[in-house]
């Protein structure tokens, strides 16, 4: 069978592989944009699975930390270490802020978490755990900071002393850990003029400020000095006892929502990255689209080019099946050139993305199987152009 497709690459390669290659950065686009959904709600569960926590307890009628704002009081978590089936329990939050290193500003998820407590990574890469009381951070690699790095946050400065890896927030921020109460006083403090400003109107106040109570005042300035708050407390289940099992009292009794590990990975990947996922997907419709026009416009010029050959095949009896066969045979061979450009295009460049991309065999396999299908489909106009040829035009002109 005469290989049109082998006639280009031999007397036009050039057009054909450069064709080719332009096709596969498109592609690559196509699993890149795969790759990072797939790299998101992988973040989710690491995020998850790194916590060391079978339950999430936070503020009743919301989601957890990790979707919307949560605050209940830091003595709570007495009450829930005194629950049934409750193994270790620890407070802990979350605030995205820029933290200052040295001369540049990064972006990051700040977390205050309890030494030896359920919250901290799981894993280091270098350094240690946090072990004191204040001014210690655990970073992951991502954020570019090195062991013995110096970090401002808020007013105070923290040195790194261990390294993690994959401790991203769900918007793709890098974590940055801090004793709990370092982080509590971060959380929620004011500027100085802010708080001249707020003892001020406190020490105007009569209430707070009255003849015959003189030490009040200074308790209300204490008090209002102080964050008694977290965003929520990190639960493992002693063994021989379900989460649920151990949830239900919780919500009951405590007027506290608690979230399974379960429960909690269908709020980050069906609620939290339900936007971006949406969003991916509308790029891949739109990039395959484009792949398609590409596609069918490039075989259908290249038939153009070859109207006289495919008359004289008509003219010597060839069959229009072994035409059009050809002519899918060519389109096919675009779309595997393509192909295989794309996905080594996007192995190059996915570990220089700022989200981690994930390229799974399976999208592999499916990108493979939509090329087929859309050079398939792309190749029908140069058929049909194809068919329509007359044979008397081999003989004329």
């Amino acid at each position: 069978m005469i290989s049109l497709a082998g006639r280009d690459i031999l007397h036009s390669w050039g057009k054909f592989v450069f064709t080719g290659i332009g096709l596969g950065l498109l592609i690559g686009v196509t699993l890149t944009m795969a790759g990072v959904y797939r790299g998101m709600v992988d973040d989710a569960k690491v995020l998850l699975d790194a916590s060391g926590a079978d339950l999430w307890v936070v503020q009743q009628g919301t989601l957890g930390p990790y979707a919307e704002s949560s605050s209940i009081a830091d003595d709570l978590y007495r009450g829930v270490l005194g629950m049934e089936g409750v193994a270790r329990a620890a407070n802990v939050t979350y605030f995205t802020m820029q933290v200052r290193d040295g001369a540049r500003d990064v972006r990051a998820m700040v977390v205050g978490v309890v030494a030896e407590g359920p919250g901290q990574p799981g894993f280091l890469v270098g350094g240690r755990h946090i072990t004191r009381g204040h001014y210690e951070a655990v970073a992951d690699v991502s954020a570019g900071l090195a062991l013995g790095s110096r970090i401002r946050i808020r007013r105070n400065d923290f040195t790194v002393v261990g390294l993690t890896r994959r401790m991203v927030s769900s918007g793709g921020d890098p974590m940055i850990f801090i004793p709990l109460k370092d982080a509590q006083s971060a959380q929620f403090l004011k500027d100085n003029d802010a708080l001249l400003q707020q003892r001020r109107r406190t020490a105007q106040n009569p209430a707070y400020n009255r003849p015959g109570a003189p030490g009040l005042l200074d308790d209300v300035l204490a008090a209002q000095g102080t964050n008694p708050y977290v965003n929520a407390v990190l639960v493992q289940v002693a063994p021989g006892f379900a989460p649920e099992q151990v949830a239900e009292p919780i919500r009951r009794w405590m007027r506290l929502q608690a979230y399974t590990t379960a429960q909690m990975e269908e709020i980050l990947v069906a609620k939290l990255i339900a936007n971006s996922s949406r969003q991916i997907g509308m790029f891949l419709v739109i990039l395959s689209l484009v792949s398609a026009a590409i596609v069918a416009f490039i075989i259908y010029t290249l038939t153009l080019g070859k109207l006289r050959e495919i008359a004289v095949l008509k003219l010597i009896g060839t069959r229009n099946r072994t035409i059009a066969s050809m002519i899918l045979q060519q389109a096919l061979g675009l779309g595997v050139i393509g192909f295989l450009v794309g996905r080594v295009a996007a192995g190059i460049w996915a570990p220089y993305f700022p989200r981690y991309v994930r390229l799974e065999p399976g999208d592999t396999a499916r990108a493979l199987v939509a090329v087929v299908v859309i050079c398939s489909l792309a190749s029908i106009l140069a058929i049909r152009a194809a068919l329509s040829v007359d044979p008397a035009e081999a003989i004329g002109g």
